[in-house]
């Protein structure tokens, strides 16, 4: 059948128009970003949300994780590939390894070989928080860094090494001694924050802020601890997500929480 010039342009413009919007549906569709979390039971990040609305999708795996200690960091570690396959069956379209102790607790070589086992697993994007909190390091341009962790002393001594290894020098570093994962969800933000600038006023010299542990929720205090102590911070799961989302081809920018995540 030969269409008349003005049906051909109508059926060009339809298929045009379909063509469109199959493309803004498709654009309007979240990316999936899959995350490992070290404790049992935790969920969808609220941090996320918060940060990216509904333009990233978590699934989330977890470890069952006990206790902040080399002991139970072990314990799970078996557990990691088995849990980043299942993320994989899930539609992950890219893979954080959440839990900073996790992947500092022996060394950048066991780092890069927990980020190996993840690419080989899922064959993915993917990274560790570990490795986000040092590209936040790095893009902030720290140099002399003071810390406040949620760890004991054993954890910050392996935390205070893996911060060397990578060329930063370690002016204070100070934990909460927080061992059962359950502990940490008792810590308030306010406290966090008086923590963090205590610990910032206890030298002279540093250039940046380091918040360290996953469980922490430390979204919201990016910008006032910042405003406390003059220093760029960087913290855990913020800068994990902010991580991934690069992962995913976003920019990652977040406005409101801290200069990193403002680009």
């Amino acid at each position: 059948m030969r269409l008349s010039r003005r049906s051909l342009l109508q059926n060009i413009g339809a298929g045009l128009f379909a063509s469109s919007l199959n493309s803004t549906l498709t654009a309007a569709q979240p990316r999936k970003l899959g995350l490992i979390f070290p404790p049992a039971g935790r969920q969808e990040p609220e941090e996320g949300y918060a940060m990216y609305g509904s333009a990233i999708e978590y699934l989330t795996e977890s470890l069952g994780l006990a206790t902040m200690t080399p002991e139970g960091y072990e314990a799970v570690i078996d557990k990691i590939a088995p849990a980043a396959a299942k993320l994989v069956e899930r539609g992950a379209e890219a893979v954080v390894l959440m839990g900073t102790s996790l992947s500092f607790y022996k060394g950048e070589e066991f780092n890069q070989r927990l980020t190996q086992t993840l690419r080989e697993t899922t064959g993915l994007p993917v990274t560790t928080m570990s490795t986000a909190i040092i590209d936040g390091l790095h893009a902030v341009g720290a140099k002399r860094v003071v810390a406040a962790t949620a760890y004991n002393e054993e954890v910050n001594s392996r935390l205070r090494a893996f911060l060397l290894e990578h060329g930063f020098e370690v002016l204070a570093m100070q934990g909460l001694g927080i061992e059962a994962v359950e502990d940490i969800f008792s810590v308030t933000q306010p406290q966090l924050i008086e923590f963090g600038a205590q610990i910032a006023a206890s030298v002279t010299g540093s250039d940046s802020i380091l918040v360290s542990c996953g469980g922490l929720r430390t979204l919201e205090i990016l910008q006032p601890l910042e405003g406390r102590t003059g220093l760029p911070a960087v913290s855990s799961t913020p800068h994990a997500l902010f991580a991934g989302a690069k992962l995913l081809g976003m920019s990652g920018v977040a406005l409101g929480y801290g200069r990193l995540l403002a680009g």
